[in-house]
C-alpha cells in the first residue's frame, strides 16, 4: 500500500481516552431493560426472590451496559469523509454484578488501530475498549469491540 492510512502518526492515537460518563443506576431501569429484553430471570425484576440468590439481591441483567453509552475517543485518520462503517463485533468480561443504586463510570479506549486492504481497498479496524466501573472503583465489565472502516 503506497499510501498508508494507518501511519506512525495515526498509531500515536492508541491509547487516547473518551470523556468518562457516570450513570446513577436505578431498580426501575434495570427492569424495564429486562423486560424490554424479554428476560423474566427474577434476578433482574424480584427483589424478594432476588435476595434468596447469591447475590442477595436484584442485579442488572449483563446487557444491561449497552445502555450505558460512552463517547469513543475522536480517532483522525486520512480518509475520506465518505466512509462506510461496520461493526466487527465485541468481546465482553464479566466481574462485578451491577445493582440498584450502583454509580457506574463508563469511559473508552482507543486500544489498537491497524489496517488492512480489502476488495473495495483500505480497510481501518479500529478496536476500543470501554470499561464499566462501580463507585467503589470496582471493575464490572469490558468491552472490547471492532470498528471497520473502509
Amino acid at each position: 500500500m503506497a499510501n498508508r492510512i494507518v501511519d506512525e502518526e495515526a498509531r500515536k492515537q492508541i491509547g487516547t481516552v473518551g470523556e468518562a460518563r457516570t450513570y446513577d443506576v436505578e431498580r426501575g431501569a434495570i427492569r424495564r431493560f429486562a423486560e424490554a429484553i424479554g428476560d423474566p430471570n427474577p434476578l433482574f425484576n424480584d427483589e424478594q426472590q432476588a435476595r434468596k440468590t447469591r447475590f442477595g439481591g436484584m442485579i442488572a441483567p449483563p446487557t444491561f451496559c449497552r445502555s450505558l453509552g460512552s463517547p469513543i475517543p475522536n480517532v483522525k485518520l486520512n480518509m475520506p469523509a465518505a466512509f462506510r462503517g461496520l461493526d466487527g463485533g465485541s468481546d465482553w468480561e464479566y466481574f462485578q454484578p451491577i445493582r440498584p443504586g450502583d454509580r457506574i463510570t463508563v469511559q473508552s479506549k482507543l486500544a489498537d488501530l491497524r489496517e488492512a486492504e480489502g476488495r473495495l481497498g483500505p480497510m481501518v479496524f479500529m478496536v476500543i475498549e470501554t470499561s464499566y466501573t462501580n463507585q467503589f472503583g470496582e471493575l464490572c465489565a469490558t468491552q472490547r469491540s471492532t470498528a471497520i472502516r473502509y
